[in-house]
């Protein structure tokens, strides 16, 4: 993997990220947040695709890794739906 196709795949992890963060209206940090929701919903949408026996839909193929798009942004909006539950605001 070369760093042009690393910084391509930072990039769309980052968009399906904040994705989900628009998608659950909780929005926590950043763009470094929002890529690293990209990549724990791409772990955890596969995850969830694989145990109920789905297939992946539109998956990119960068730099021979494939990076599911679509189960990345259901499974960052599940997480953060998650953290949004656990971590409440606090109202002063």
């Amino acid at each position: 993997m070369t760093i042009v196709s690393l910084i391509i795949l930072l990039f769309i992890a980052g968009i399906c990220g904040a994705l989900g963060q628009a998608i659950v209206g909780y929005s926590r940090g950043g763009c470094l947040v929002s890529v690293a929701l990209g990549f724990i919903g791409a772990l955890l949408g596969m995850w969830i695709a694989n145990a109920l026996g789905l297939r992946e839909m539109l998956a990119l193929n960068i730099g021979g890794q494939t990076f599911p798009v679509v189960w990345s942004i259901i499974g960052s909006a599940i997480f953060v739906g998650l953290l949004s539950l656990i971590t409440r605001r606090r109202v002063l």
